[in-house]
């Protein structure tokens, strides 16, 4: 580890095979925290390579708890964190309105490592209980369309550098990872980055396993469309600037889409805009965001009609009910 270091503090990239095999060093308990920061602490100095993030990629897909349920076609929404704007749980409000119009989703998400509530810390305060029985989670897609992988039961690196990234309290590389281990690899992808040099990464490595995407970024530096901004939509078809305005929307100001000082604050916006009870700022976000997602999966749907889709979800309360039925199926 002291030679990875050394070349890492010497501006040398690792190789995918490195790349993994460090990561393989710190699940097995091979590497104390101290070191574990100061490479953490590296790849912040500088970007990160797509063969480092492949081989880290590597690491813990080999080591996941495995599930299949590539048979239901679902869509996952995530950021990657790390836009220390401390919004409210967009993307996973997002997720119930794409399976209220009855979109199989699989979510995976964790605590939050740079703000409040990450989306783990939100679903765990609605009562439910995580899971990595296929079983389970087969029943809640088939029930209300939407799966919760709590990311450390299914990737253990993750949880054991997680004390060592809530400590550093900064974004790192593992937000970067975040998004590409999901366990079931699914289908369709819609992802929220905080710069337009991450979406380059991701798109290069989406179009090498030709997987069906959306990346989006608000270009005052959101990972998510926060309609704070104009932003940038990147998909297998290329790429396209939006303004709000031209989608009917107004900008609303940073402090609308805050996410609160607790997660008790954080859960209670998270209820008031399934319930279609939050401000017309917190509902249109999560609109947007769903809105894309939807058109993840339906290519041809052009924004607009996946909006109305989005709309009767969240408004016929049919992202409520997906809710109320997955907290009542993982309870």
């Amino acid at each position: 580890m002291k030679e990875i270091l050394y070349k890492l503090f010497d501006y040398h990239y690792l190789s995918r095979e490195e790349a993994k095999e460090v990561l393989f060093s710190i699940v097995k308990g091979d590497v104390p925290d101290t070191q574990i920061a100061s490479l953490i602490t590296s790849f912040l100095m500088r970007n990160i390579s797509v063969d480092e993030i492949l081989g880290f990629r590597d690491a813990l897909l080999d080591m996941r708890v495995g599930v299949d349920l590539s048979d239901y076609g679902a869509l996952d929404i995530v950021g990657t964190g790390g836009d220390g704007k401390n919004t409210f749980n967009i993307s996973t409000a997002a997720c119930f309105v794409v399976a209220g119009a009855g979109y199989n989703v699989v979510k995976h998400g964790n605590y939050g490592a740079t703000s409040i509530s990450g989306a783990s810390n939100v679903i765990e305060q609605q009562g439910v209980k995580f899971t990595t029985d296929s079983e389970k989670l087969r029943e809640s897609l088939d029930n209300c369309h939407i799966a919760y992988l709590h990311a450390p039961l299914f990737s253990p690196a993750l949880k054991a550098v997680a004390p060592v990234r809530k400590s550093l309290g900064v974004r790192t590389f593992f937000n970067v990872l975040g998004p590409l281990v999901n366990p079931v690899q699914p289908e369709f992808q819609m992802l929220g980055v905080y710069n337009l040099g991450m979406s380059r990464l991701y798109g290069y490595i989406y179009q090498e396993e030709k997987k069906k995407f959306c990346i989006v970024h608000s270009m005052d530096g959101y990972d998510e469309i926060s309609l704070t901004s104009q932003f940038k939509v990147i998909t297998n078809k290329g790429e396209q600037l939006y303004i709000p305005e031209e989608l009917g929307y107004r900008r609303v100001a940073q402090e609308e889409l805050y996410g609160g000082n607790t997660l008790e604050e954080a859960s209670q916006i998270f209820r008031n805009v399934l319930h279609a009870t939050a401000t017309d700022a917190q509902m249109n976000a999560v609109l947007i965001n769903a809105a894309f997602g939807i058109q993840t999966i339906e290519q041809e749907k052009p924004i607009d009609e996946c909006l109305g889709i989005a709309r009767d979800s969240l408004y016929g309360k049919k992202a409520l009910k997906a809710l109320e039925k997955f907290i009542e199926i993982n309870g």
